[in-house]
């Protein structure tokens, strides 16, 4: 058979000539519903590699179980399902393999422990000690960036200093804040 003859032919047809052992028919096969298989999986899947072995498990499938198709159905439609529920089987193939303990943990909790609470309510009291320990040249600005989040364009903006200004200063009020942190905790004067 010529290669006009396989591109021109039906489904029916090739489904037919691979029945009869016409490898090259069943690639032409392969070739016109490849992609959209492919696309189907890849809106499904989250890797390439999942991918790639779903549509190769489908059209494995496909080839050892070509005689059960049924010319009642466009061939379209009977390869659409086989890769469905060679999708479906490997979500649950999946889903088997996570272990028990992470199929039925509780999710991590979004409000912190009255533990956690206490520790950062103590950590901000520290932090607020140091601040105060600051020039004041420093303090304002340090509170803006690191506490409040002001961006370096709206404290610029707010304080009506130039910008290059509110990035020295506040690069100098972190460096200090670091050396009474680490010199604090170094003599055990940790602010309470």
């Amino acid at each position: 058979m010529e290669i006009a003859d396989y591109i021109i032919s039906d489904d029916k047809h090739l489904v037919e000539l691979a029945l009869d052992g016409d490898d090259i028919a069943f690639e032409y096969l392969f070739n016109r519903y490849g992609d959209a298989i492919r696309r189907l999986f890849i809106q499904r899947s989250s890797s390439v590699e999942d991918t790639d072995d779903l549509l190769q498990e489908t059209f494995i499938k496909v080839y050892v179980n070509l005689h059960r198709y049924s010319p009642d159905y466009t061939f379209g439609q009977w390869v659409y399902t086989i890769a469905r529920n060679t999708h479906i089987d490997f979500e649950r193939r999946r889903q088997e393999d996570i272990h028990i303990d992470e199929k039925f943990s509780a999710p991590a909790a979004s409000t912190p422990s009255p533990e956690e609470s206490m520790i950062r309510m103590q950590q901000r009291r520290q932090i607020e000690m140091y601040i105060k320990c600051l020039p004041t040249q420093y303090r304002q600005l340090f509170t803006m960036r690191f506490l409040e989040d002001y961006s370096y364009e709206e404290i610029a903006e707010k304080l009506q200093l130039p910008m290059g200004t509110v990035k020295t200063r506040i690069h100098r009020a972190r460096e200090r804040m670091c050396n009474l942190i680490i010199n604090g905790e170094e003599e055990g004067k940790i602010p309470k």
